[in-house]
């Protein structure tokens, strides 16, 4: 019979990994982090303006997106997606792979900043509220991707599972970037590396519009900041980084990606240069601790960093200095004796 949870070898868990395939599983720490740092920078902005569910939507919608670029692909290629059929080629067998990554990248981005473009004219062409606009949108959008991935799905390679949970572990298998005859890194991890390179620099050189306008649009305004500007690149460049996720992550773990560590480093301090860097503490723990924590558990790596990026939420939870459940409690203690103290010494003088 076979145990629900694996017995736990320190030296099978940390130290064979590293030293027989080690090379492998530092993609797959790379793009843990690239992932979980970049989707994490851009969701803080998403928390301080209380858009959190516009990432859970564009991560769901650019599902249509990636199945019509499939099907894009697959007329590129001289192919029959409905039918299984690649024209003019010899190959048989009846399921091919027609992705194109420029293309899926366009149609998924695509379908993200029309997501948002939705969103908000539903919101203000109707008396639709903006929650509400976003569960019509999104929801609209998966059902139809979820459709054309199934009458598809039986003759190309375009799996509705790795649409929704990613494939970081196989990340490492990849084809290679090459410079003069020489690998460096694979594509995925190279894309994703610039991607959080670009969401770094993006945030350091907006840093002020980014700021200004999610905290007060009309402060912005009287600056010279255009909010309504700032609003949609923010939402295009999120659509950027979910769809640079969406392969290793899928539609489900990236939302929690977007999420957790803002919302844990907001947790530990109100200064946020010092929320940027716990974001990046939060993505590399979360990144090594989850692949780790999947070699012990022989379950799915990206869930396994996400379980982490949880755990470390609650601890912040738990014992933030200021906003913590067990320092709050203990210091409204204190100060309930500080207040008993001080009627006491009252009544007796």
């Amino acid at each position: 019979m076979n145990e629900l949870i694996p017995a736990f070898s320190f030296r099978q868990v940390f130290i064979e990994p590293w030293s027989e395939t080690g090379g492998d599983y530092l993609w797959v720490v790379l793009m843990g982090f690239f992932v979980t740092a970049a989707c994490g920078m851009t969701g803080v902005y998403l928390i301080l303006r209380r858009m959190a569910l516009v990432g859970d939507a564009i991560s769901h919608s650019v599902l249509p997106g990636l199945a019509v670029a499939f099907l894009a692909g697959s007329l590129i290629a001289g192919g029959d997606a409905s039918t299984g059929h690649l024209a003019e080629t010899g190959i048989a067998g009846g399921h091919y792979d027609f992705r194109n990554p420029t293309l899926m990248f366009i149609g998924a981005l695509v379908a993200g900043v029309l997501t948002t473009l939705l969103i908000e004219l539903i919101h203000k062409k109707s008396r639709v509220k903006q929650d509400a606009a976003i569960g019509i949108t999104f929801s609209s959008l998966f059902a139809i991707g979820v459709i054309l991935v199934s009458l598809f799905a039986g003759k190309v390679d375009l799996d509705a599972d790795c649409v929704l949970y990613g494939e970081i572990g196989f990340v490492a298998f990849q084809p290679f970037a090459t410079i003069a005859g020489h690998e460096l890194t694979p594509w995925p991890v190279l894309r994703m590396g610039v991607v959080f390179l670009l969401t770094a620099g993006l945030i350091g050189v907006f840093y002020k519009e980014l700021l200004v306008s999610s905290f007060d649009a009309g402060l912005a305004s009287s600056l010279g900041i255009n909010p309504t500007w700032v609003h949609y690149s923010l939402m295009c460049w999120l659509s950027v980084v979910v769809v640079s996720a969406f392969e290793a992550v899928g539609a489900i773990l990236v939302i929690a990606m977007l999420i957790l560590p803002g919302a844990t480093a907001a947790l530990l301090t109100h200064r946020l240069p010092v929320v940027f860097i716990l974001v990046l503490i939060h993505s590399a723990i979360s990144s090594l601790a989850g692949l780790h924590l999947a070699l012990w558990l022989e379950c799915p790596t990206a869930g396994a960093m996400v379980v982490v990026g949880a755990m470390q939420f609650c601890l912040a939870w738990m014992f933030s200095p200021e906003q913590g459940l067990l320092t709050r409690g203990r210091r409204s203690r204190v100060e309930g004796d500080l207040v008993d103290r001080h009627k006491a010494e009252a009544a007796a003088g």
